[in-house]
């Protein structure tokens, strides 16, 4: 098997214009970057057209597809299972890479070995910031930012907490958890950890992960000096808290996955970092 420096392993969903563009920012800013790196794709519900676009115009990246939707986690375990860098670069296919994402980013974390999951900072495309590190959560935390209850005092000043807004987002930092579109990993620790929980069908597996990332002594670390572009759709937040109970698939897995989250850490101490 032939090694490599970096995996940049992108996971997509019925998203083939937007894979596009993911794969030739990685194109764009890191063919030329000195960093020797692979790409693999994958892929679910994988439609014709994406499957087009892989064989067409971006054949050399190894290319794992799904004919269901399995889920989040099992494309990203696919992703750490079939990579072959030394560090994964894992990232949603609503991404695009710019010239601020490498090399920093890859040599800082070489060069902090306690650091277990490094991010970098996520910008709408408008070039507003868009939080991606918070705060673990609460059984409260749900419950506010989903309901009427988030607009009343004491519950802003929770929510407050959970954001993270007492921090400028300028310096890196060590963090409670990240968003999983877009997280560096080395390949040794993603092991160590091991992969994603199987029981998350969809959200939350992130937090998941970064907490046993911290469980073994490992930080997460948010890097604002590495930046990406995010296309994100708060899909599971849409139409209110009783319509999207109502009408949203999407808020019934964020349901579920909070579900199994906190079931799964009842009664166990919340990781401490400074």
């Amino acid at each position: 098997m032939d090694t490599k420096e970096l995996t940049i392993a992108i996971n997509g969903y019925r998203s083939p214009e937007l894979l596009r563009l993911c794969l030739r920012s990685v194109e764009e800013h890191l063919s030329h970057s000195g960093v020797d790196f692979e790409v693999i794709v994958t892929d679910s519900a994988t439609e014709e057209d994406t499957e087009i676009l892989m064989r067409e115009e971006f054949s050399s990246a190894r290319f794992f597809p799904f004919k269901e939707n399995v889920g989040f986690k099992t494309l990203i375990n696919t992703s750490l299972h079939e990579a072959r860098g030394k560090y994964i670069f894992l990232i949603n296919s609503d991404i695009v890479l710019t010239k601020d994402t490498f090399p920093s980013m890859l040599e800082y974390l070489k060069s902090h070995p306690s650091i277990g999951i490094i991010a970098p900072k996520q910008l709408n495309f408008n070039g507003t910031l868009q939080k991606s590190c918070y705060r673990f959560y609460k059984l409260q935390t749900i419950l506010y930012r989903r309901t009427w209850i988030g607009k009343l005092p004491f519950a802003k000043k929770h929510l407050h907490w959970f954001l993270m807004s007492d921090y400028d987002h300028k310096t890196p930092k060590t963090v409670d958890w990240v968003i999983g579109s877009s997280m560096l990993v080395s390949k040794e620790n993603a092991k160590k950890v091991g992969p994603m929980d199987s029981r998350f069908f969809m959200y939350m597996e992130d937090v998941d992960w970064c907490r046993r990332f911290w469980e073994q002594g490992l930080e997460v670390v948010y890097y604002p000096e590495a930046i990406v572009y995010h296309y994100h759709a708060k899909g599971s937040a849409r139409g209110g808290f009783f319509g999207s109970l109502l009408f949203n698939r999407l808020t019934w897995y964020h349901i579920q996955s909070a579900y199994i989250y906190f079931v799964k850490y009842w009664n166990k101490e919340t990781p401490k970092h400074q």
